[in-house]
């Protein structure tokens, strides 16, 4: 069992996900399933009426101790047999006759399933509005910097002038699909659990899978054509593209990280009293977030792994591949949501530099603007222009000076270019006219798929 720790599960929680898979949750969900499957089983006749009321009233939660569940679920290794034994003992106390019929037709891993569907099912929900939130943050700060000039850095080292705009859009495009594709797993991949000891509706006979659709209706969930007892791949879909949505947001936030370093400042972190503090060093502002979900993002892809892992399921109930599931896949929806909302917060109150990053472009003595000074040159010099920019560029960083400035003053550069045509080869933007209008399209696609104008109000009413 993986003990709740109160110093250390609040770091990793910046979404509050963890009470959608508490104990208390988790045991209203399986709770829910008993009681919607008496209703649903009455309803198609497969039980009496009037033995409703009592399992009803009896799947209250209230009155049962997780722990001592928890304890006796050892015996049968899931918590399932003590709860509906439990279950059938308050029944018997108010309608011994109803008691029969409790958790009629079901099997343990059906209790199961469905409930950690039910609590996965609402933690993405939340999940959603995370990165409902994330993506309007990044589709206005992409925005308001589309035309914010830095250094794109390939191998960590600088490359190219880009914008902070585009690199914001790029992260904007792959939050963009992701989102479509869990929405659309929020609609199908959450689907009921029942079937019976074997998977084949054996009490339920012919009238077991209208049960199951009966039942998937009245707890909001899919109603699948078959059981899925031993494929898992209903709840491992939905768990890739959250890890896949919390890898985009974790690799911007290391981006940030890196940027916020004392020697590049070129951006921070939303500033707040007693955020990113030192237990020694009183000057320091550390980049919180960013190293939060980074953590938490580190126990992702094993947590995904371990749920691929459990698709090895032998014949109709797994020996030990299904119950490795269980914290797997809490632990993944709270760290994959945690990682969003820490991205959220940051993207939100973005703090940038423009100065600084205009300035560490420069820094390299012009360097950046080499393959455009090459391609500038390649119509009048042709092969000579490689091998002359090539020179330039290396007296440049020998003598500490701007590769604009040796340009200008080159006989050959100033044969072969205008002045004004030498100028737009270091104006950056004059490089970025793609970027600038990928930036755009990113950016209004987010604004169309979120209802919202330039302003960032909804259509009908405030963001």
């Amino acid at each position: 069992m993986r003990p709740v720790r109160a110093l250390f599960d609040p770091v990793f929680d910046a979404a509050g996900l963890a009470r959608f898979f508490s104990d208390a949750a988790l045991l209203a969900a399986m709770l829910a399933f008993e009681r919607e499957l008496a209703e649903a089983e009455a309803a198609l006749g497969l039980i009496p009426p009037e033995a409703v009321p009592a399992i009803r009233e009896a799947c209250r939660p209230e009155p049962f101790d997780p722990r001592e569940i928890g304890r006796a679920a050892r015996e049968g290794a899931n918590p399932a047999i003590p709860l509906v034994s439990a279950l059938r003992a308050r029944v018997r106390g108010r309608d011994p006759a109803a008691a029969r019929f409790v958790h009629f037709g079901a099997t343990s891993q059906d209790v199961i399933d469905t409930a950690l569907v039910l609590c996965a099912r609402d933690a993405l929900d939340a999940i959603l509005g995370e990165l409902d939130g994330l993506v309007a943050a990044l589709a206005e700060r992409a925005a308001e910097h589309r035309e914010t000039v830095r250094a794109a850095r390939t191998l960590l080292q600088q490359a190219l002038p880009t914008t902070l705009g585009y690199e914001l859009a790029l992260v904007l495009d792959g939050l963009l699909r992701l989102r479509e594709e869990l929405r659309r797993a929020r609609a199908e991949a959450f689907a009921v659990q029942l079937g019976g000891a074997a998977g084949t509706f054996s009490l339920l006979g012919h009238k077991g899978p209208e049960v199951a659709r009966l039942l998937a209706r009245r707890l909001d969930l899919a109603a699948p054509d078959v059981p899925w007892h031993t494929v898992r791949d209903r709840l491992q879909r939905p768990c890739a593209l959250l890890v896949e949505a919390a890898g985009i947001a974790a690799k911007w936030l290391s981006d940030v990280a890196l940027s916020a370093q004392s020697e590049v400042g070129e951006l921070a972190e939303p500033a707040a009293t007693g955020r990113g503090g030192s237990s020694t060093l009183p000057h320091k502002r550390n980049p919180v977030a960013c190293v939060r979900a980074r953590a938490a993002f580190s126990r992702l892809p094993g947590l995904l792994a371990t749920l691929h892992a459990s698709s090895l399921q032998e014949f109709e109930r797994a020996a030990g591949a299904w119950h490795a599931e269980w914290h797997a896949l809490a632990d993944l929806f709270v760290l994959a949501g945690a990682v969003l909302a820490e991205a959220r917060t940051v993207a939100g109150g973005l703090v940038v530099d423009r100065e600084r990053m205009r300035e560490n472009l420069e820094r390299g003595h012009g360097l950046v603007y080499a393959e455009a000074l090459r391609a500038a040159l390649e119509p009048a010099l042709g092969a000579r222009a490689p091998r002359l920019v090539e020179e330039l560029s290396r007296e440049a960083a020998r003598r500490g000076v701007h590769l604009r400035e040796l340009a200008r003053t080159h006989p050959e550069v100033r044969g072969a270019l205008p002045p004004a045509t030498l100028e737009r080869v270091f104006d950056p933007l004059a490089q970025l006219r793609a970027a600038l209008a990928l930036t755009d399209t990113v950016v209004a696609r987010a604004r169309r798929t979120l209802g919202t104008n330039a302003a960032g109000e909804k259509r009908n009413g405030r963001a």
